[in-house]
């Protein structure tokens, strides 16, 4: 960190205190944000780091949380992610320190140094790499990109089948999808939006547990033949922004209505052109759309994979 990095952080820093000492009128999460915005765009620092989905991974537990640090370490929780975004640790240079006054300085310095000793503990986790596995084999997703969102909706009784039918809540496909996934999230990124999974990889024995519930073809695919969910080549997902908001598809995941269909031109221009750009995008990469289903995505080259049971650990 250069400089005037510093210098404009410890700026930003006296300004939080003030504005704590005003009975908090702006919050930290603002400040924090626009700070961000204005200063680390550039390198990316919010799509590839994507910290907050790492530490809040829904919008509620984000909201949450940034109350709650804000409440709890006000100053020493906007010096950690500056300093953890950065990947360095801010200390005070001389010349930077003399433009402040001895008692803003002083709240810098010991902030900096509970920042320093808070930052240690927030890891985050190293990512893997694709090269040398096979098309094949089943990888879980967060270990190889932060740059998704997930609500594995199917882990709650949030969904059409009023059940939970997963252990936990984990997203995996095969290699193949997720090179693919991996290539149409970074074009996303470029237009300011980022994929957010409904559902993945799903083992055949819990394709088994969702016909006992619905033995509908219609809605379920057989167990006997499968489904390209079975075979880790099919996903369920929307669009967010990067604030963590759901781009408007019209309906919500496994909505069974004329509403959802992809042919369904009766809608707000803004649906339609949200859509649009995920169908669009999708299908650059090599997925294909089902007509009924907005949200639903298979790879091409993933429909001729075996039907598996590989069933992952619930850590």
């Amino acid at each position: 960190m250069d400089g005037k990095t510093k210098t404009e952080l410890m700026r930003n820093l006296s300004l939080i205190k003030s504005f704590s000492l005003m009975k908090k009128k702006l919050s930290i999460r603002v400040i924090f944000q626009n700070y961000m915005k204005k200063n680390f765009i550039e390198n990316r620092f919010l799509m590839n780091s994507n910290l907050f989905s790492i530490l809040f991974p829904s919008e509620k537990t984000r909201t949450d949380g940034l109350s709650f640090l804000a409440n709890q370490y006000r100053l020493v929780f906007f010096v950690v992610f500056v300093a953890v975004g950065t990947g360095c640790k801010p200390k005070v240079s001389s010349d930077a320190s003399n433009e402040l006054p001895e008692e803003i300085k002083a709240v810098v310095v010991d902030t900096i140094k509970k920042a320093e000793k808070v930052s240690e503990k927030l890891e985050i986790p190293k990512l893997k790499l694709l090269e040398g596995l096979a098309d094949t084999t089943f990888i879980r997703l967060a270990d190889f990109s932060h740059d998704f969102a997930y609500d594995m909706r199917y882990a709650t009784e949030n969904n059409f089948l009023k059940a939970k039918v997963y252990d936990c809540a984990e997203c995996y496909t095969r290699v193949r999808t997720a090179k693919a996934l991996l290539k149409a999230n970074n074009e996303f990124l470029e237009n300011g939006v980022k994929i957010k999974f409904f559902d993945c990889y799903r083992p055949n024995s819990v394709q088994y547990k969702m016909w006992e519930i619905v033995p509908n073809p219609q809605y379920v695919a057989n167990p006997v033949k499968g489904s390209i969910h079975n075979k880790g080549g099919a996903v369920d997902i929307t669009l967010i922004d990067l604030e963590g908001k759901e781009l408007d598809m019209g309906t919500d995941f496994d909505f069974f209505g004329k509403r959802a269909y992809h042919d369904n031109l009766d809608l707000p221009k803004e649906i339609l052109d949200n859509r649009k750009l995920l169908k669009k995008t999708m299908e650059k990469y090599g997925f294909w759309s089902i007509r009924t289903e907005w949200w639903h995505y298979n790879l091409y080259a993933g429909s001729n994979a075996k039907i598996a049971n590989f069933k992952w650990e619930c850590i």
